[in-house]
């Protein structure tokens, strides 16, 4: 007897089932006729007769790309132009005695593979008008040249548009809007890190060790700074000191004239000052983790300055050659490449304020994934309230919207144009 097919709940028509073309397949072996095959199944005989025609397979000769049918290559078996459409159920299927070509074979697995691929071409493209999909790339593309990453396209207008992440990756790979990979920074090579010669490390006190500092209480761990500084061009004296704060992501990037412990410390007394004295920095540095560059050589200094009393230790520092000890800064770094990249050409002695207060603005409006997808700049206020305010306002870092975003070079070169300076790049 014949068995019902039920049809999926809101379609017209199932597919065939791995289980049934096991069925077909061995009827065709033993030479079933199509509508006893169809009776089995439940299906009508056009369904079973398109199955096999359509996911048979060629094996001489060898199948090529693009080849007809199998019963238009000139001298075939009437077998391939009507029922059975196959090899399947010949008495001579295994070649013996038959010198007809080409042979063409029914097999379950093979047909389901195909079907598979057949069903997985069905669904790429892009179901959306032209209209809609123009704007969407437009947003898109213009996100995406602005430096931002197809995570942060996604969290910043992904319910605008209605786009996740991996369909923003899969966008760009297919070159949609005329988007490239090369534009996603993650997906671009860098080159090997050149590592010159080791520098004496920097002396300081047993208690400022990294040890000492992994024995504090896991609070004053995760939400301490970490201070480290970027370097321009070898042929620059001045260089920036970034303050990263644990937490929230937050990185000040502070000119410094030259690369020495003086210049940090002037650096940190403005931060002291922009607080508003030694009480305001204690609520903010309750501990600061540094590496063992000659700019942090006066540990005594730099202590006070981050509100250190007597009996107690505020600054570490971490064990030599282990920047990772203080990897969220390291990390942060890559931010401030984006619009200040290594090996430009950039010249440092000629970065002004308001270029630092500019890159600091858009490294800390980034949305982070961290962060629920809130900006450094927003988490820092939550944080910190009227001292993060202070230290925005003192420094210039605006909290900007994501169509405000700009995380290429061409935004800090523009900014300097308009107020009549020359390039960073000679």
């Amino acid at each position: 007897m014949a068995r019902k097919r039920e049809k999926g709940p809101g379609r017209s028509y199932a597919r065939l089932t791995r289980a049934e073309r096991n069925s077909i397949e061995r009827m065709l072996d033993r030479g079933e006729s199509c509508r006893a095959i169809a009776r089995e199944l439940g299906r009508s005989p056009s369904t079973v007769s398109d199955e096999v025609a359509r996911h048979r397979f060629v094996t001489s000769p060898k199948p090529m790309a693009g080849q007809p049918a199998p019963e238009d290559l000139g001298e075939s078996c009437p077998r391939l132009a009507g029922w059975p459409r196959c090899c399947n159920g010949c008495a001579k299927r295994g070649g013996y005695g038959c010198s007809r070509k080409p042979k063409a074979f029914y097999g379950a697995k093979a047909a389901q593979e195909a079907a598979d691929r057949e069903l997985s071409e069905a669904r790429r493209g892009l179901d959306e008008d032209e209209a809609s999909m123009g704007r969407k790339l437009a947003v898109i593309r213009g996100a995406i040249s602005r430096g931002m990453s197809p995570a942060q396209v996604s969290a910043c207008y992904g319910g605008e548009l209605g786009v996740s992440q991996s369909t923003v990756y899969r966008w760009v790979d297919a070159g949609y809007g005329g988007m490239t990979n090369l534009e996603l920074r993650r997906k671009v090579g860098y080159r090997k890190r050149s590592r010159s010669a080791p520098r004496k490390p920097t002396p300081h006190s047993q208690r400022r060790s990294h040890g000492a500092f992994e024995a504090l209480d896991e609070g004053v761990r995760d939400s301490a700074w970490e201070m480290d500084t970027v370097e321009g061009c070898e042929a620059d004296a001045a260089c920036l000191l970034t303050l990263f704060h644990r937490p929230t992501g937050f990185q000040l990037a502070l000119l410094l004239e030259a690369q020495t412990s003086g210049e940090v410390a002037r650096a940190l007394g403005l931060v002291r000052s922009a607080l508003g004295g030694k009480a305001a920095v204690r609520r903010v540095f309750g501990a600061v983790l540094t590496d063992n560059g000659h700019e942090f050589a006066d540990e005594g200094g730099l202590a006070a300055l981050v509100g250190e009393r007597d009996g107690e230790t505020r600054l570490f520092y971490c064990d030599p050659r282990r920047a990772d000890q203080k990897g969220g800064c390291e990390k942060n770094h890559v931010e401030i490449r984006k619009l200040l990249p290594k090996g430009r050409g950039l010249r440092f002695d000629l970065l002004a304020r308001e270029d630092c207060s500019l890159v600091m603005s858009q490294v800390n409006s980034e949305p982070r994934g961290r962060l629920a997808w809130m900006s450094p700049a927003k988490a820092l206020e939550a944080a910190l309230g009227e001292d993060a305010r202070a230290l925005m306002d003192a420094f210039g870092v605006e909290a900007l919207g994501p169509d405000d975003l700009d995380l290429t070079p061409g935004c800090v070169e523009r900014s300097r144009a308009l107020r009549g300076l020359p390039p960073l790049a000679g």
